[in-house]
């Protein structure tokens, strides 16, 4: 299994047209074969120590069964549409795609 964290900053007042798009494409990534789970979050404040809040970064936790499956989920015509909407909306994102130690 291949979990993935995309850290995504988002332009400042945008995060809820963000969220919006994103939420909409959430039902076609789940159907895709090799996805186990695919769930956009935000900061929650919770006063703990050492924890730094970023209200204009989502960051989506994915589940999938294989590199291959998660390869195949980025040229999907879905994910392509996707990319095209909220492309003006992004400063900028970064990918970690982790395995169990």
């Amino acid at each position: 299994m291949i979990n993935v964290v995309a850290s995504i900053h988002v332009k400042e007042g945008k995060v809820s047209r963000f969220l919006g798009i994103f939420k909409d494409n959430v039902p076609n990534v789940l159907k895709e074969e090799g996805c186990i789970d695919y769930v956009p979050t935000v900061d929650a404040p919770t006063g703990l120590p050492p924890q730094e809040l970023q209200e204009n970064r989502v960051v989506i936790l994915e589940k999938w069964e294989s590199i291959d499956a998660l390869k195949a989920h980025m040229k999907t015509p879905h994910m392509l549409a996707y990319r095209e909407k909220v492309k003006d909306l992004i400063e900028k994102m970064s990918l970690n795609v982790l395995q169990e130690a």
